[in-house]
């Protein structure tokens, strides 16, 4: 064999040899993205309780795994829920307390309540633009939307369920329960047959959310806090009459006891299944002046008759993850009927941010946040967006799932 024969023979042999490694290269790489594609367990990169802690912002530096690490995968059918390529948003903050968001479908906007600013706030989908959408809001907490797509809001200042007409009007579809003023009404929901359900809570019956009780009630009871102060001409203090029930406002206008403080103690927040057939109601911790049994920071669910009676009362979850309590407090449904709802974990930050769980109360997935969530909800154009109202800030992220509507 000449040299110039020797040369060619290594040439070849040198190209075979890179093409083979640029093939096993290719075949590790599309054996990564599957094992990507199937997340099986806990997310070990980097996550919400690193230090420094992780930017979510939009001036952060970009989520560069195939997976948000702070989207955790308890169980693999999580995977069919989560979108894998996408990452969770924080959208604004410089809030004092986020709660009750909302999505218009018409509108193509989010609205949430900032509760101690005593206004709401509303985020554009075109655009990403946030603006005050209402001030004074009354101390709103949760809002929603109905059938009609007119918007639902709690009150906690006038302790009254409001729904905002079309032409703008302001109509009050509940204050009162058997001549006894409301303590604080806290989330609504829309139901098929023309009917509004509601929580009614003690927690606006505080300074920093809303207003305590005139002098002698529950949450002023040495009289030491002065109500009026801060507030119009003319404000009349109430007090605390009635225990924390649930209730509902038939479309005649007359308001139902559907659920007693002694089956769910302090109600916060509540949701439908996606055919209506049950109910959730979460009990979360004690309120202001309080004196009633209390919740524990527990989900429970009932089955909802044809007549609009509850019925089967069951815990659905009592939120103690690892060890941890996950303290819940809004909740929303997607229309596989898995429930999605914000966890309040104090100061076990890993914990904070949303649980959720299978019609039959396993635990599917988590999503972390680096504050305290107040409550979430879908929406965007294919409402497959979830916004989580959380501590300061507004949050989001893309799932594989809807939610169920509406609001």
């Amino acid at each position: 064999m000449t040299r110039h024969e020797q040369r060619d023979q290594d040439a070849a042999l040198s190209r075979r040899t890179l093409v083979q490694g640029l093939a096993l290269g290719a075949a590790a790489t599309v054996a990564g993205a599957g094992s990507a594609l199937a997340q099986a367990g806990p997310a070990a990169p980097p996550t919400t309780i690193t230090t420094p802690p992780r930017d979510f912002g939009p001036g952060g530096a970009p989520t560069t795994y195939f997976w948000d690490p702070d989207i955790i995968a308890v169980d693999p059918s999580f995977n069919d829920l989560a979108q894998p390529n996408t990452a969770i948003k924080r959208l604004y903050t410089g809030l004092l307390w986020a709660e009750g968001p909302a999505w218009s479908a018409q509108g193509r906007y989010l609205l949430w309540s900032d509760i101690p600013n005593n206004r709401q706030m509303r985020w554009s989908e075109d655009d990403g633009r946030v603006s005050v959408f209402r001030s004074p809001s009354n101390n709103s907490n949760g809002n929603s939307f109905d059938f009609q797509g007119r918007q639902l809001s709690c009150e906690h200042l006038t302790r009254r369920v409001t729904r905002y007409e079309h032409d703008g009007t302001a109509t009050v579809l509940a204050d009162s329960y058997n001549g006894k003023k409301l303590n604080s009404p806290n989330d609504v929901v829309a139901h098929p047959d023309g009917s509004y359900w509601f929580t009614d809570p003690p927690y606006g019956g505080q300074l920093y959310e809303g207003e305590p009780d005139g002098a002698g009630g529950p949450s002023n009871a040495g009289g030491k806090l002065n109500p009026r102060i801060g507030q119009p001409a003319g404000f009349v203090p109430g007090k605390r009459e009635l225990p924390t029930n649930c209730y509902r406002i038939d479309p005649s206008g007359r308001v139902d006891l559907v659920v007693s403080e002694d089956q769910v103690p302090d109600p916060n927040g509540l949701c439908f299944s996606p055919d209506f057939k049950k109910l959730y109601v979460i009990s979360t911790g004690k309120g202001p002046g309080d004196t009633g049994p209390g919740g524990k920071g527990e989900i429970f669910v009932f089955d909802v008759g044809s007549d609009n009676k509850l019925s089967n009362l069951k815990r659905f979850s009592d939120c103690v993850i690892d060890g941890v309590k996950c303290g819940p407090d809004g909740v929303r449904c997607d229309v596989n009927g898995n429930v999605w709802a914000s966890s309040n974990a104090g100061r076990s930050v890993g914990y904070n941010g949303v649980t959720v769980w299978s019609p039959e109360g396993k635990l599917l997935g988590r999503i972390r946040l680096p504050e305290v969530c107040g409550n979430l909800c879908f929406g965007g154009p294919k409402r497959n967006r979830l916004f989580m109202a959380a501590s300061q800030s507004l949050y989001a992220v893309y799932t594989a799932t809807q939610g169920a509507g509406p609001g």
